[in-house]
């Protein structure tokens, strides 16, 4: 028969799973809603280059993280000049050290997922290092879990990074996904929702204005006759009259003197109209929230006085930048460590943030007037290494 080849024989082996838990996972069906994709390409179309409020909360958080400086320390001290400092000041020949980072959070905010390439240079030190794309990458898992490799692939064409002996040449960096062992979830998937929402009533509004736009108004002739229609002379008459008299910035605000059974109507928006610009905007804040930023920080309507400013940048900076950047720059300098052979540490310089400064001098001043404490404890309680003095 045709069909004789999609018939199992004897000789055929099932294929076994590597897992123990192989036979009891459920695999997922296509989805019921029609949303928009939610693979990480698509979102990165529809939620960042093809919306504002995803855009600017990405940025906002990109910029932000890669702009905290970094230091380089042990138990010991703190470094001013290390190989690891000199390679992530200068990463590679086409970017610096701020433009690498601005990547990669960039791709952990898309995707949840950001990979780092060593190439080259001595064995203390990569030469240089380099960001790839989180939509290119996958994981390839061994039997026990584990991966054992990456593939890196472009159209037709595959590059497999091997993980074996010695120190992985990538570094997997992955928000939290509780249902997926090897890949995170991008805060760009959570706010997919509110992304088709807001995308959306952009769309509606623009096939508003495009095709279904109201004028401000309309002017009913009635005529003493009952005739309503006005003369080819009257109608010139009145074109002109506003055009002259009612159009443009000049003339804004002129009363308009109207004669023969000639009425105003104004036309405005209907309540379904104005609750939809509410929904747009409810999902412009929904965005914000899943990204962590402040709506006030993206420009959304809401109180904006200085003070509430000042709070939303410090809340911004201490419960979303500073968590991602101490994930990142903690996995980074674990990574790096295992080139030197060094057990040093990477962490943002939390000193040099204009937007903690009130929080720090109050820290610090709170520890230098605690006598009860050596100062070997202040330094601990500081984040700071050990003097010379105090590892005797």
């Amino acid at each position: 028969m045709v069909f004789d080849f999609l018939k199992r024989t004897g000789a055929d082996v099932p294929e076994t799973k590597a897992s123990a838990t192989g036979p009891v996972i459920a695999y997922r069906g296509s989805g019921r809603v029609a949303w928009s994709p939610r693979d990480a390409v698509s979102l990165t179309k529809t939620g960042f280059t093809g919306n504002p409020v995803g855009f600017r909360a990405v940025k906002l958080i990109a910029e932000a993280a890669a702009a905290l400086p970094l230091v380089l320390q042990d138990a010991e001290r703190r470094y001013e000049t290390h190989p690891v400092l000199d390679l992530l000041k200068r990463p590679n020949l086409a970017q610096g050290r701020a433009e690498l980072f601005e990547a990669l959070y960039g791709q952990l905010l898309l995707s949840g997922n950001g990979y780092l390439e060593a190439v080259g240079g001595e064995m203390t030190v990569p030469g240089e290092l380099h960001v790839l794309r989180s939509d290119r990458m996958s994981l390839v898992p061994g039997a026990d879990g584990w991966p054992v490799a990456y593939d890196y692939t472009v159209g037709a064409r595959k590059h497999r990074f091997a993980i074996g002996e010695g120190v992985s040449p990538i570094c997997h960096i992955k928000t939290f996904h509780p249902q997926d062992d090897h890949y995170g979830l991008s805060p760009m998937q959570a706010a997919a929702s509110a992304l088709d929402v807001h995308n959306s009533a952009s769309g509606w509004s623009k096939a508003l204005l495009d095709n279904a736009a109201r004028p401000s108004g309309a002017i009913v002739y009635k005529g003493a006759d009952g005739q309503s229609q006005l003369s080819a002379d009257q109608y010139d008459r009145l074109l002109g009259e506003m055009e002259s008299h009612h159009m443009g910035a000049r003339n804004a605000g002129r009363p308009m003197l109207l004669e023969g059974g000639l009425d105003w109507k104004p036309m405005g928006f209907s309540p379904s109209d104005m609750e939809f610009q509410k929904t747009k905007d409810a999902a412009a804040r929904e965005i914000a929230t899943a990204f962590g930023v402040p709506p006030m920080l993206i420009g959304l309507t809401g109180d904006a006085t200085y003070a509430n400013y000042q709070e939303a940048n410090r809340a911004f900076y201490r419960l979303t930048v500073l968590p991602l950047v101490s994930k990142v720059a903690a996995s980074v300098g674990h990574w790096l460590s295992e080139f030197t052979g060094e057990p040093v540490t990477l962490k943002p310089d939390l000193d040099q943030v204009p937007a903690l400064a009130v929080e720090r001098d109050q820290q610090w001043l709170r520890v230098a007037q605690a006598d009860f404490l050596s100062e070997a404890e202040k330094r601990a309680l500081l984040g700071l290494p050990k003097l010379s003095d105090d590892a005797k």
